[in-house]
């Protein structure tokens, strides 16, 4: 796996891997060099076979404050150019396609994705985590669907993956008022999972403990109940029940299983290898 980023970073210990956004100097603002990169590390973690987790964390006192918006600013404001509206026009729907690609990029991995959040996450930060599997924060991290406080219609996925996560009413409430929520109140509503201590130390922890625990599992089982869960999308529920059918068809007389039945047998842990 071959992978180098100035702003994030990755970090793989045995089944598990780390994505960390690293540029702490700007509480993690998420810039270009962020959105051109994160693709890459995505697919650097898809292409390694040992990787059974991934972790998405952040250096320095906070998750991230969002959108860059020292760099993107003035973009935003306009001005002289000799470029038409129609040509101005079309390279931003382009930038925010990749925007988009990229944030989609981490939705897609076929291994489970874990969020562990702490300070703050607001912005293109909650567009992150809702890409994710699971969200767990320490219980100083704030939450804040920004972007109508900024005069932006929130446009990288929160606004179509978050109803997935939580209800409409509170998808709602944050998204037109853009207010801060702290923990508790994510907690609360579903946005995470669970909360773990003060700090990013302390989330972190358990988001490698929560990895530990999957990656234990066969990665045949993982995969496929993860594609199963995304699949459910858009379905009935008898179509589901279908498609988890033609899975397990494919999928179900693996070595895992094989494997897991002997150690039941014989009284002692399974060891999966993922064929």
């Amino acid at each position: 796996m071959e992978f180098s980023s100035p702003v994030v970073t990755l970090d793989v210990r045995g089944h598990v891997a780390t994505l960390w956004l690293d540029r702490p100097e700007a509480r993690n603002a998420l810039g270009s060099a962020f959105w051109r990169d994160l693709p890459g590390a995505a697919a650097a973690v898809a292409s390694d076979p040992h990787i059974r987790v991934l972790v998405i964390a952040a250096k320095g006192p906070h998750f991230t404050v969002g959108l860059d918006l020292k760099e993107f600013g003035g973009s935003f404001i306009g001005g002289e150019s000799d470029a038409s509206s129609a040509s101005t026009n079309a390279k931003s729907y382009e930038a925010i396609r990749c925007m988009q690609q990229a944030v989609t990029s981490i939705a897609d991995l076929a291994v489970p994705v874990i969020a562990a959040v702490h300070g703050y996450c607001i912005g293109g930060g909650v567009d992150l985590i809702s890409a994710c599997d699971v969200r767990l924060a320490s219980s100083d991290a704030v939450f804040s669907v920004r972007e109508a406080k900024v005069a932006i219609v929130a446009d990288l996925g929160t606004l179509q993956r978050l109803p997935r996560i939580v209800g409409a009413g509170h998808v709602a409430e944050l998204a037109l008022t853009g207010k801060d929520i702290d923990a508790a109140r994510a907690a609360a509503i579903g946005l995470v999972n669970s909360l773990h201590g003060t700090s990013g130390d302390e989330v972190l922890l358990a988001a490698y403990e929560l990895a530990s625990e999957i990656a234990a599992n066969s990665p045949v089982a993982v995969r496929g109940t993860k594609a199963v869960l995304a699949a459910n999308d858009g379905r009935t529920v008898n179509e589901g029940l279908d498609f988890v059918a033609r899975w397990n068809t494919m999928y179900l007389h693996s070595n895992d299983l094989r494997e897991a039945m002997t150690a039941f047998l014989e009284r002692r842990p399974p060891v999966f290898n993922g064929d």
